[in-house]
């Protein structure tokens, strides 16, 4: 079975920052990005850029290279991811909202780390890094001395743009990087498919670090619009919505888990900078419909909503669906929809042959997308591999996950194919159990966990009432009405909040440590 993306010719250099440099010569007086207040025109990044682009090649660092950046969200780090593009090299998202024994670790899995851009907050946190770390603060005075004007680095669609860590399956931080044509292909996608232009002013409100930052952080850039920038190393709600609301913005890219968050203070409030917006990109973890379904049927709310699905070894995004569509009725989870321009979505089995039309699969990808591997050419450069199509190879990544193919030709993840556990002996997903207990009155939201404290895998359900506590055993038989008996928690716990990873995403990890520590010994907990 494959999804086959429209195709749609690119320039014939496919050249990130080649297009906000258009834009900086076309309009240089429009405001490109706004932090803390502070407001800097295209040309006038567009010249800080360059002076950083100069400064990297002056000490031999180009093509190839790998430039960290470990800097709070700030004009600075748009200079440095800019600067490092400009001059050929590939930058490296090191998020200084992680712990120390965190950013430690990876900074042990780059190969060949060039040089790492920080300030006088961060400086420290990568230290112990091999590489050299440049404080921008105190490089300005020598920045400002060096020509203005690009370095006229010659840059091609194949060259790495960027490389951000993912832990995948194993919690070990990997290194995959993405290449300019890709990353390009993806911007141009979302830019024609729904119409971003120079108004299309977009806020980050999620982590460094994360694949789906570095699209948020360079569309508005990419077509000419604004990038607001929060002043804030961690995700703070009120901030956000205060930016939403006081700023012209039109777009904003999340985690399906933060768009929750923004929901909830905009119905908390009775406020509309949500429903002004044009667009919501979100994805990266099985969706809640239920947390949107109120807040989206508002009378008013035009802001087009787009479920998408998408790893960071593809560039982030291989598939839209614009949430409109859903219907409860019909669609038993919601689909993912179609591929982006210039992408292919295939379903194969076991052994990467077709699956028939609406038959589970796992979900590969081919096309621009793809990106160009995981440095450091460990084994799980195998999930990059060929398969055959029409006579042809066609070099796919093998995602993990599961899905199929619904009647109306949209894309519908499953879960992951290695997050199945073996509950009394019949393998399961916990995302299964998620989804049917999000469907329960008095469940506002859940999160399931697997423990392994009983020698057994046995699975944890975290729930965030709607009202009152629901009573155990009420839970435990409106289950049983859906799902066989292994697949029902053993425990239930409730809790006020589900706690969030850097990334957006629920933190299950730091739920099940938090049930260890709190109910160690002791029995059932509700």
């Amino acid at each position: 079975m494959i999804l086959q993306g429209k195709r749609v010719a690119l320039p014939a250099v496919p050249v990130v920052h080649k297009r906000f440099e258009e834009h900086a010569a076309a309009a240089p007086d429009a405001v490109a990005v706004v932090w803390n207040d502070r407001r800097l025109t295209y040309a006038e990044l567009d010249a800080r850029a360059n002076r950083f682009a100069h400064h990297l090649v002056a000490r031999g660092i180009g093509r190839g290279a790998k430039v960290g950046v470990c800097l709070d969200y700030s004009i600075d780090l748009l200079v440095a991811v800019l600067g490092t593009l400009k001059a050929g090299a590939a930058y490296v998202p090191f998020d200084p909202a992680y712990p120390a024994a965190r950013l430690g670790l990876l900074l042990g899995q780059v190969p060949d780390l060039a040089l790492i851009a920080a300030s006088p907050a961060t400086a420290a946190m990568v230290a112990p890094a091999d590489a050299e770390v440049v404080d921008l603060e105190l490089l300005a005075d020598e920045l400002a001395e060096l020509p203005a004007t690009a370095p006229g680095v010659e840059v091609t669609g194949d060259d790495v743009c960027y490389a951000v860590f993912t832990s995948g399956s194993t919690g070990t931080p990997k290194l995959t990087a993405v290449r300019h044509e890709g990353w390009f292909n993806l911007m141009n996608w979302l830019t024609l498919e729904y119409g971003l232009h120079s108004g299309s002013h977009h806020l980050v409100v999620s982590a460094f670090g994360f694949d789906l930052s570095q699209r948020s952080l360079m569309t508005p850039l990419f077509c000419g619009a604004t990038q607001h920038l929060m002043a804030s190393r961690n995700f703070d709600a009120l901030l956000a919505y205060r930016i939403l609301d006081r700023h012209d913005i039109r777009v904003v890219h999340c985690a399906s888990s933060t768009l929750y968050l923004l929901v909830d203070w905009e119905t908390a409030r009775g406020g509309d900078a949500l429903t002004r917006l044009d667009h919501i990109l979100f994805g990266g973890e099985a969706l809640k419909v239920e947390r949107l379904a109120a807040w989206a049927a508002r009378e008013g709310n035009d802001c087009v909503l787009l479920h998408q699905y998408g790893v960071a070894e593809c560039t982030d995004v291989a598939t839209s669906y614009d949430l409109a569509g859903y219907r409860p009725g019909v669609h038993a989870i919601p689909p993912v929809g179609t591929p982006a321009h210039n992408t292919d979505i295939h379903l194969l089995d076991g052994d990467l042959r077709p699956v028939g039309p609406g038959e589970e699969g796992e979900i590969c990808v081919s096309g621009l997308g793809v990106g160009a591997g995981y440095l450091g050419n460990g084994p799980e450069n195998a999930r990059f591999t060929h398969i055959e199509v029409d006579g042809e190879p066609r070099r796919i990544y093998r995602t993990g996950d599961r899905g199929r193919v619904d009647a109306a030709g949209d894309l519908v993840v499953l879960g992951r194919i290695d997050s199945q556990v073996k509950v009394r002996g019949m393998r399961i997903d916990p995302t299964d159990v998620e989804r049917a207990l999000a469907r329960l009155d008095g469940v506002r939201e859940a999160a399931v966990g697997v423990s392994y404290d009983t020698g057994d895998a046995e699975l944890i359900a975290f729930l965030v009432p709607a009202g009152a506590e629901p009573a155990e055993e009420e839970l435990r038989s409106a289950l049983l009405r859906d799902l066989p008996r292994n697949m029902v928690p053993a425990r239930f716990v409730n809790v006020p909040r589900l706690p969030l990873s850097p990334h957006g995403k629920v933190d299950r990890p730091a739920l099940l440590a938090a049930f260890r520590g709190r109910y160690a010994g002791s029995g059932a907990a509700t």
